[in-house]
């Protein structure tokens, strides 16, 4: 396993143009979260030019949570581009399970094949066709339930698959990793997890995908603790945490990461 710490100052000094196309909601969120924790983002939508942007950007991140269908025909269209110019780009399936169109756009979108898919046990269970029990974009079931699916989808799309909670699971099939930095403010802010995606699609940038989704989800974990040690709630968490990302020292990280490397059952 790298250095979380190095694979952080080696994404701040690409600073990765990041092309998200992302929910209503998560936004104006996603574009401070990214700016602080060193890339660059653009929330590129629109059918006429999301196929050319997706070959100019370093990476794309996909997240269906208020998805229509012009915008489904935007992701579609976005990830076949990157695929093609050989970028990297995340699917975050929010709330996949939870329509017939949903699951439709999800099936579809796996086969243009994510470098990484982040997602909620619930999403997970659900993009991989197990039984899930979430509620709408709310996880309803613990991440150790999607941990055999996790590992399946990883191998059937030679992808890395993180599943998200309290301790965030992530696999490529052959290896895994736990990681347990974070804090029980974060679920508190609406759109952290959906900027997370970006953070993510931020560090695979000419990183090794395991390594780089592992220290995504180790640094964005760290701070939200550090964010937490000056918080009184979730107004003041939301200030500290993307100050935290903006001070956040690569050897503080390397420092303070709670991964743990596993073998694949």
């Amino acid at each position: 396993m790298q250095d979380t710490g190095k694979a952080l100052e080696r994404m701040r000094e690409g600073a990765p143009l990041v092309q998200n196309i992302t929910n209503f909601v998560a936004m104006n969120v996603m574009a401070n979260v990214m700016l602080a924790v060193g890339a660059s983002p653009a929330m590129v939508h629109a059918e006429e030019e999301v196929a050319e942007f997706a070959a100019i950007a370093s990476a794309l991140s996909i997240n269906i949570g208020t998805v229509s269908g012009p915008w489904a025909t935007s992701m579609e269209l976005a990830a076949q581009a990157a695929r093609a110019a050989g970028r990297p780009w995340v699917l975050d399936p929010v709330a996949v399970g939870a329509t017939a169109f949903r699951r439709d756009l999800g099936a579809r979108l796996l086969t243009h094949r994510p470098t990484v898919i982040r997602g909620n046990a619930s999403e997970i269970l659900a993009l991989s066709g197990a039984e899930a029990a979430g509620k709408g974009a709310d996880a309803a079931d613990p991440v150790a339930a999607a941990e055999a699916a996790a590992r399946a989808l990883a191998r059937a799309q030679s992808c890395v698959v993180a599943v998200t909670g309290p301790v965030d699971f992530v696999t490529d099939g052959q290896r895994e990793a736990r990681v347990r930095n974070g804090h029980a403010m974060m679920p508190r802010i609406t759109a952290l997890g959906c900027s997370l995606t970006g953070v993510i699609a931020a560090f695979v940038v000419d990183q090794p995908p395991f390594e780089a989704t592992v220290a995504a989800l180790a640094c964005f974990g760290l701070a939200g603790e550090i964010a937490a040690e000056t918080a009184r709630g979730p107004g003041s968490f939301q200030v500290a945490f993307l100050d935290a990302l903006y001070d956040l020292d690569p050897q503080v990280l390397t420092a303070r990461a709670q991964v743990e490397l596993a073998v694949p059952a």
